[in-house]
């Protein structure tokens, strides 16, 4: 089981998983997750300025910050996303989120297949704000179990079909094989790879509010036998024709438990 550490604002927790990104982020008791989309994507150095201004605007530091959405022009090379990821892990530097323990927020970064963006852009981001509960003295512990009041709110970052550890490209399940069989695989792997870091997160997998896909290939043929044995049909599934952000991958899912999402101009 991974570590949980706690965020520079002690608001919420997460499961490191390298410099760029964490594997899932989950707010400490007395805090809750708020998803906010932007109603047009702005460029990344745009839309950093336009989440600080948010932030202030609800009385929120800028280490609230726990999670972000991006959508990028066309898959990159592996050292090309080595490159974008450096200058984005600047800026959370200077924000003061990046520690010791590594970067804290989560991510997906994914390619639209239709209308894609000129530059990579924001499309949503997640912040912590204080819970109802906790205004009125209700939460009174800050630890990771499983007893502390619930459901938490969480969010588990976009992860795709490369097992963490293996060397790229060889680690990639069901490398260049995009027929059915091939995307069972994939489909199979990172879903089950979701549910691992859910419990190791201390989530509640069936408080799911998302499950967002991302993939150009037809994901109806892997509805019954993928995600309904996984309890996700009740809750639907959103399917964004996108590639995942590094070439040579397929198939990306990312989810959360969030309660308050908001449209933002």
């Amino acid at each position: 089981m991974p570590t949980l550490h706690n965020s520079s604002g002690s608001d919420y927790a997460y499961i490191p998983g390298g410099l760029p990104f964490s594997s899932a982020v989950v707010a400490l008791p007395g805090f809750e997750i708020v998803r906010a989309r932007f109603a047009r994507p702005l460029p990344v150095a745009t839309g950093f300025d336009a989440i600080a201004a948010h932030l202030r605007e609800h009385g929120r530091p800028l280490t609230a910050l726990c999670a972000a959405e991006l959508r990028s022009p066309e898959p990159f090379s592996f050292d090309g996303f080595a490159e974008f990821n450096a200058s984005w892990v600047g800026t959370l530097r200077r924000w003061g989120l990046v520690r010791q323990e590594g970067n804290p927020v989560a991510r997906s970064n994914v390619c639209p297949v239709h209308q894609p963006p000129a530059a990579p852009v924001f499309h949503a981001f997640c912040y912590t704000v204080p819970s109802a509960a906790a205004q009125a003295g209700l939460l009174t512990t800050s630890d990771h179990s499983e007893r502390a009041p619930g459901p938490r709110s969480f969010v588990l970052a976009g992860y795709a079909e490369w097992a963490e550890g293996t060397a790229f490209p060889d680690g990639i399940v069901a490398r260049g094989d995009r027929s059915s069989a091939g995307l069972e695989q994939k489909a199979a792997f990172v879903l089950d790879t979701l549910q691992r870091r859910c419990l190791q997160l201390g989530g509640d997998w069936r408080a799911l509010t998302a499950v967002q896909v991302y993939t150009e290939h037809d994901i109806g043929p892997l509805v019954a036998s993928q995600f309904a044995p996984r309890g996700l049909l009740p809750l639907g599934l959103h399917w964004y024709p996108c590639k995942p952000p590094v070439q040579g991958l397929e198939f990306e899912i990312d989810a959360r438990c969030v309660r308050r999402e908001l449209v933002i101009d």
